[in-house]
């Protein structure tokens, strides 16, 4: 007795069955809904087969054999699935109708199979029992249907073989029915291996001795074999030549041939197509002769005959007769284009290129015809002619018609050089554009996919990719959505999304960037490091998302960091990049880098920083992905201590040192930690002895910064030997405006009381330097050498004041004076008026030396001073001519510069003889904005005019001038509130005072104030 198969064993073998079932079911070609359909049922069964097994099973005689019963349907279900996988299109659409029925009638089997299981099988599938029940329910009671648009194709193709319409127009129109239906293009070679394979299931029905199956098919085979498509080049050229033979006796400007009377149908007049005779042979259209029945008439519509018989015979004679004159017409047509497309006349050109529309959409054989007949190569030749606008783009949509789903027409095409002259047409007007990337399109793309060879033959013309981009950048252009999914393809090689890049379209290669693999990641990012990237590339690289894979890259391996450390230090120069690394985390990572030990990667990660704190930023974007402003002390400890590291090398400090003056900038306290906690001064002076010339720049800057906060160390480092020689080699940089500034800035900062400093700088050159960056220097290196320059014009320090006006800065500080610089002005005026502070006391020097030397000689008086003046010996303001712009400043009501003009203008008012400069003031208009300022000033200001009119009011006649203009403001300061300034109280009341005492008629105003 044999042995019987354990019950788990064929549970199991009945489960891989079912997976094998589900994986073969997807290389079924065709109705693969219903294939879905059934392997989904099999896949909700292998549930209940898996409870089966766990529940151990009893081995009884009826769930044996429902379990057998299952077992041999789900086989059958597999015979099919193998049955018709790998099988051709073609064949399973004409066998659609039983293909279904047999899948409708396996899953039925086996839902029957799955009843008979769950009764052997109650208890123990009880916990699942809803669920069999549902789905032995459904597949009982499945239906699967082909749909109606298959169906009517199958029954077309029926009914064609049952009325023997074998002519080749009924054929055409069938191959391209059923063509479309399972997805095959109509073209000559792809319909050539759909018919083979259709041999071979004949073949193989002939070996299964299925007779009906056979003659079913040979007469499919016959039937499609009439069909252009499925005819190869050789048979369509000879065809093609016989009509020429025939239509060559008709004039050479014959276009059409009139059908004969017989072609026309007695219904619609018009000429047949699917003609039909009736038993008394008439002809008539089929469609038409069908209308007129089923309008309820019975008789002949040509003779008026009452019919017995309504049956309808092919008339396939009449048929091909129609066919054969149709094809005369089109070759009389190709003929007439020819001829025309060769005139070159526009009008002549434009009208073949319509009648070549015509034909290709009214036959397909005219795709093969045209191009046969020269056409083709004739209008691919002129896309270089120079055409109208309109002639053009009609031009470019033809070839598109008569390339559409066309392999050996697009193969013509290409052979002919149609690419590369598609290529410029991409740069001319929208419209011509438009049709000339639709027809890239087309030849670029075919049912299978992109055309790989035409692909690269594209991407080699070295303007196909900028002229795409450009279309792709014009949003609002008709074709820029073709022409982005062209470049889209095209930019899958590498060396084309490059190319992209290089105009301005980064998309595909930071998509590689993103989802490419580490080796592929590093390469394109090492292509964006070798761009050449302006601004606007380096904008819409970022724009486009390329820094959250870089700033991911920058955790990766060692070359992975390098390059894209790179390519951060590249898009770190622009603002809006710097926003998009803060809130991607950058900083942080950038920071955390700078503790490498790899000397590259601490270098690169210095220059991103120096970047970031760069064009005045400072430490905007030093935060972290919140937004929340990192703690910087310990940054700047750390690119300090990068500079005391010998091991340091150029590379590094540099950009660090750009790091630390950017940051400390913005802050001044991060200065003052800098200074205080970090020793900065020590350390940035011995930069200054720096090898490297960058280094020692930014060691001055840095030092300018410094300097504010700890100046004693920096005097006490200069007077070292040959540290001052630098000092004002800095200075007398003038390539470098923000050096000067900084080495001005740095000596403005240093204490005035050093007279040695001062000294050792005016031996050096360094006087010279100064005044020579105020009369060329950039407007912040003028400020700080201005400023630097109150240590040369003290004036308890004659001599270098002499020095200073010897050197030429009198009138570069008078010419100061009508800058648009307030800073600049006011510091000007307040120098001028150190070195006025002497010039009484030199006028009296040169008056009583000239009266020794020359006693007969009468030199001229100078009205302010009283003696004998100039700008070089008494530094007189008047021989400087700088009143009049002293008294503008005044006029202007700035504060900054009114004051120092106020001072300034005090200084020729003297004790001993006010009068005399009183009168001199009154004389250039500078008493009446004095008095104004009470009105305008801030309290500073007041203070000094007021201290002013004190000494210009002891004089009667300046009283008589301005006494009665001065008393209201003067009162109004006077009887302010007690709370107020008592200062500016007791000023203005000393004033008025003075007008009441110096009046030669006068009201008192002071005695109601002090009452």
């Amino acid at each position: 007795m044999a042995e019987l198969v354990p019950i788990g064993t064929i549970l199991a073998v009945l489960s891989n069955q079912i997976i094998k079932i589900s994986q073969a079911a997807k290389d079924v070609a065709f109705e693969k809904e219903s294939f879905r359909v059934l392997v989904k049922h099999l896949l909700d069964i292998e549930p209940v087969l898996k409870e089966l097994q766990s529940q151990q099973l009893n081995d009884s005689p009826a769930a044996r054999q429902a379990l057998e019963s299952l077992e041999t349907d789900v086989k059958k279900a597999h015979a099919l699935v193998d049955k018709y996988r790998g099988r051709a299109r073609f064949y399973l659409l004409v066998k659609c109708r039983h293909i279904v029925k047999e899948i409708q009638d396996v899953t039925r089997e086996i839902g029957n199979s799955l009843a008979a299981l769950s009764l052997a099988n109650v208890e123990v599938l009880s916990g699942i029992s809803d669920q069999v029940h549902r789905l032995q329910n459904e597949m009982q009671r499945a239906e699967f249907e082909a749909s109606q648009s298959r169906l009517q194709i199958v029954d077309k193709l029926n009914q064609g073989i049952s009325d023997q319409a074998f002519d080749k127009e009924f054929a055409n129109n069938m191959l391209m029915e059923i063509a479309r239906a399972v997805g095959v293009p109509v073209e000559p070679s792809e319909i050539s291996k759909e018919l083979a394979s259709f041999k071979r299931e004949k073949e193989e029905a002939e070996n299964r001795k299925e007779r009906a199956e056979v003659l079913f098919l040979e007469q499919v085979i016959e039937l499609l074999s009439r069909a252009d498509a499925a005819r190869d080049y050789e048979e369509l050229s000879n065809q093609y030549l016989q009509r020429l033979k025939v239509i060559a006796r008709y004039d050479p400007k014959e276009e059409y041939i009139e059908p004969f009377k017989p072609f026309y149908c007695c219904i619609t007049g018009k000429v047949m197509v699917d003609p039909v005779s009736l038993c008394t042979g008439t002809a008539c259209e089929r469609s038409a002769l069908e209308m007129w029945f089923q309008r309820g008439e019975k008789t002949d519509p040509e003779t008026g005959e009452v019919l017995q018989d309504f049956s309808l015979r092919p008339n396939i004679q009449l048929r091909q007769s129609i066919q054969e004159w149709r094809e005369l017409n089109y070759c009389l047509k190709i003929r007439s284009c020819k001829a025309k497309l060769m005139s070159e006349v526009g009008s002549r050109v434009e009208e073949a290129l319509d009648q070549m529309k015509d034909l290709v959409a009214e036959n397909s054989i005219n795709k093969d015809w045209i191009s046969i007949g020269g056409l083709t190569d004739i209008a691919i030749t002129m896309l270089d002619s120079t055409l109208a606008e309109a002639v053009k783009k009609k031009l470019l949509v033809t070839l598109k018609d008569i390339i559409d789903d066309h392999a050996r027409n697009k193969d013509f095409f290409v052979e002919n050089h149609g690419i590369e002259k598609i290529v410029p047409c991409l740069g001319l007007d929208s419209s011509i554009s438009k049709a000339a990337v639709e027809l890239l399109y087309e030849v670029l793309l075919d049912r299978s996919g992109w055309n790989a060879s035409y692909r690269k033959m594209l991407s080699q013309h070295h303007d196909a990719i900028p002229l795409l981009v450009s279309l792709v950048k014009n949003r609002v252009h008709e074709g820029a959505r073709i022409a982005e999914e062209i470049l889209i393809k095209l930019c899958e090689e590498d060396d084309n999304a490059v190319k992209a890049a290089r105009v301005n379209w980064f998309r595909p290669l930071i998509d590689k960037v993103i989802q490419g693999s580490v080796s592929e990641r590093i390469s394109m990012v090492r292509e964006v490091v070798n761009l050449e990237l302006d601004d606007e590339k380096i904008k819409l690289v970022g724009a486009e998302g390329m820094i959250p894979p870089l700033l991911e890259m920058a955790s990766g391996n060692i070359e992975s960091k390098e390059v894209s450390l790179l390519a951060l230090m590249k898009l770190s120069t622009y603002h809006d990049n710097k926003h998009l690394i803060a809130i991607g985390g950058g900083v942080r990572l950038v920071l955390k880098l700078l503790s490498s030990s790899q000397n590259v990667v601490i270098a690169k990660c210095a220059e991103i920083l120096a970047n970031l704190s760069s064009n005045g930023d400072g430490t905007k974007f030093l935060v972290d992905e919140t937004g929340t402003k990192l703690e910087l002390e310990s940054v700047t400890a750390n690119l300090l201590a990068i500079q005391q590291n010998v091991n340091s090398l150029d590379s590094i400090r540099r950009p660090a040192l750009r790091a630390l003056l950017g940051i400390c900038r913005s802050e001044a306290g991060l200065v003052k930690s800098a200074v205080l906690s970090s020793s900065g001064v020590s350390v940035v002076l011995a930069l200054l002895d720096d090898s490297n010339q960058e280094i020692r720049e930014l060691a001055i800057n840095l030092l300018f910064l410094f300097s504010q906060h700890e100046p004693e160390g920096v005097v006490e480092y200069l007077l070292k030997p040959r540290r001052l020689e630098a000092l004002v080699g800095f200075l007398e940089n003038c390539d470098k405006g923000d050096v000067q500034m900084a080495a001005a800035g740095l000596l403005a900062n240093l204490p005035k009381s050093e007279t040695s400093l001062t000294e050792k700088l005016i031996e050096l050159g360094g006087l010279k330097a100064i005044i020579e960056i105020i009369r060329s220097g950039s407007t912040a290196a003028k400020e700080n050498a201005l400023s630097a320059l109150f240590r040369f014009t003290d004036p308890t320090n004659l001599m270098s004041q002499r020095v200073v006006v010897e050197l030429g800065a009198y009138p570069l500080l008078t010419g100061l004076l009508t800058v648009d610089s307030v800073t600049a002005s006011a510091r000007a005026a307040a120098l001028l008026g150190d070195l006025s502070m002497r010039s009484p006391e030199l006028s009296d020097m040169h008056r009583k030396h000239s009266c020794f030397c020359f006693p007969r000689a009468r030199a001229a008086v100078c009205p302010a001073h009283g003696g004998s003046c100039s700008v070089n010996m008494t530094f007189c303001l008047l021989e400087g001519n700088a009143l009049p712009d002293l008294v503008r400043l005044l006029q202007a009501k700035v504060h900054a510069t009114a004051y120092e003009a106020i001072q300034t203008l005090s200084t020729l008012v003297q004790e001993d003889s006010p009068q005399r400069g009183a009168a001199v003031l009154h004389d250039y208009g500078a008493i009446g904005p004095t008095i104004e300022v009470l009105r305008w000033g801030t309290e500073s200001l007041k203070a000094e005019a007021l201290s002013l009119l004190e000494k210009v009011f002891v004089s009667t006649e300046m009283v008589d001038f301005y006494g009665a203009t001065a008393r209201s403001p003067l009162g109004q300061l006077a009887s302010r509130c007690i709370f107020d300034d008592a200062h500016l109280q007791r000023k203005a009341v000393k004033v008025l005072l003075l007008i009441e005492r110096y009046s030669r008629s006068s009201t008192s105003l002071v005695a109601g104030i002090i009452d």
